[in-house]
């Protein structure tokens, strides 16, 4: 029964600990449990359960055991509480990480970071001249959304020059690893995997080149059913409208960025009117898929071309 199940309670299911976060009936009016593993191997997994269909164990609350700490001046529970304190989420729109980064930081650095944080939707255009650090600031706020949750899926799409300095540039400095997927790598993903496994799925940060999506009719199913908590793209203008003969690289960019409303990065110019639309760093935050497509490309054009 649902009154059995409520979110927030720890069970044990296949021998591994799990918290629940949602119990619904489904249409066979069976109690279904949503839940998210806490133990080592199940980790940050989220899956479902039928909780009929399981062996479903409470933790009981009140089965807690008190241990006293016996260790030299309470060491073992000051640890015990540093680390509870340093895996508590930021709730706030301050820069909390920012400011770790392995680079001698400006203060110009951190101005993205923290208007992004502002917005109810994490995600800021990045239009730096060159040599200003648009892979830092990007860097920045990538560490911020990581801390806050929200960055467990990160997408990197640059071009094949810019892969490895980009991927050693973000763990290096800001610890954050990225798994290069290259056609050749897809390929073998592909084999190893069931044939209705999404390969994008199989590694949760992963870096990719521009030249790897004009492979359209190839990887865009795969890019399109795939979700991402963050996407950064370097050299944004990829993604912008060209005209009727746009690449297939563009589009391909565009429609995976377009679920989420949001993109990022720049570097020169080109001369056209409308290009510090397209020179950008753009971040996304959210993880539900939303359809709006790049709304805000679309306002500045026609804003240009009344102006003109």
């Amino acid at each position: 029964m649902v009154g059995e199940y409520a979110p927030g309670m720890r069970v044990y299911i296949r021998d591994e600990e799990w918290l629940v976060r949602k119990v619904e009936k489904n249409s066979s009016k069976r109690t279904t449990l949503h839940c998210i593993g806490i133990s080592t191997l199940v980790r940050d997994r989220e899956t479902k359960f039928l909780a009929d269909l399981e062996n479903v164990r409470r933790v009981d609350p009140l089965d807690t055991r008190f241990i006293a700490d016996e260790t030299s001046q309470y060491m073992a529970g000051g640890l015990f509480l540093e680390s509870a304190w340093r895996q508590k989420q930021p709730m706030d729109h301050y820069i909390h990480m920012g400011g770790r980064a392995v680079m001698n930081l400006l203060p110009y650095q951190l101005e993205p970071a923290f208007k992004a944080l502002q917005r109810p939707r994490k995600r800021i255009l990045i239009a730096d001249a060159v040599g200003l650090g648009k892979t830092l600031e990007a860097g920045i706020l990538m560490s911020e959304l990581i801390a806050r949750g929200n960055g467990k899926r990160i997408l990197v799409v640059t071009a094949k020059s810019m892969m490895k300095q980009f991927q050693k540039e973000m763990w290096n400095r800001f610890t954050i690893p990225l798994t290069r997927l290259d056609s050749t790598r897809i390929h073998r993903l592909r084999s190893e995997l069931p044939t209705n496994c999404n390969p994008f799925f199989y590694h949760n940060r992963v870096i990719i080149s521009i030249d790897t999506l004009k492979r359209d009719l190839e990887y865009r199913t795969y890019l399109e059913n795939a979700y991402w908590d963050i996407i950064v793209i370097d050299e944004a203008q990829n993604v912008a409208e060209r005209g009727l003969g746009e690449g297939s690289a563009s589009s391909s960019a565009r429609r995976t960025v377009e679920p989420y409303g949001h993109g990022r990065y720049a570097p020169e110019r080109s001369g056209r009117a409308d290009d510090h639309v397209h020179r950008a760093v753009y971040v996304m935050q959210p993880r539900r898929r939303l359809r709006a497509g790049l709304g805000i490309f679309q306002q500045f054009r026609k804003a240009d071309r009344r102006r003109e």
